[in-house]
C-alpha cells in the first residue's frame, strides 16, 4: 500500500457502566471516544460508493454498543475492544483509540482522563 488515509470519529459519547468501584458499575456515566482508522480511501474516492470505504455511521452504532455493553472495569480494556472491533474490517491497516472518562472518581480537580491505543494488523 502506498499511502495511507484517515477516518476520524470523534466526541461519541455513550452512557456505559465501566470501572472498577460498584458504584461506577451501578450508576454509570458517560464516555466520549474518538477513533482513528488508517486505511487505503482510494477505491472509496474513486468509485464514490460507500461499500469501498468504511461507513461511519455504522462503526458509531458498533462503538456505542460496545460501551454500553458488557462492563469492564478498566478504559483500557474498553479502548482494546474497540479497536478489535475496528480491525475487523481487512481494509483497516491501523486504529487509534481514546477512551475519555471525564467523570472518573478522582478526587482533585481535573478536566478529562483519557487512555489511547494503537492497534495494527501486523
Amino acid at each position: 500500500m502506498d499511502h495511507l488515509d484517515e477516518i476520524r470519529l470523534t466526541g461519541l459519547t455513550v452512557f456505559g457502566r465501566h470501572g472498577v468501584f460498584d458504584h461506577e458499575r451501578r450508576d454509570g456515566q458517560e464516555f466520549t471516544i474518538d477513533l482513528t482508522l488508517n486505511l487505503s480511501l482510494r477505491d472509496a474516492a474513486a468509485s464514490d460508493d460507500v461499500v469501498d470505504t468504511v461507513h461511519y455511521g455504522e462503526l458509531a452504532d458498533r462503538v456505542a454498543a460496545i460501551v454500553a455493553g458488557e462492563p469492564v472495569n478498566l478504559i483500557e480494556t474498553l479502548a482494546a475492544r474497540i479497536a478489535d472491533a475496528a480491525l475487523e474490517d481487512d481494509r483497516v491497516v491501523l486504529a487509534t483509540v481514546t477512551v475519555h472518562k471525564p467523570h472518573a472518581p478522582i478526587e482533585q480537580t481535573f478536566a478529562d482522563v483519557s487512555v489511547t491505543i494503537r492497534r495494527s494488523r501486523a
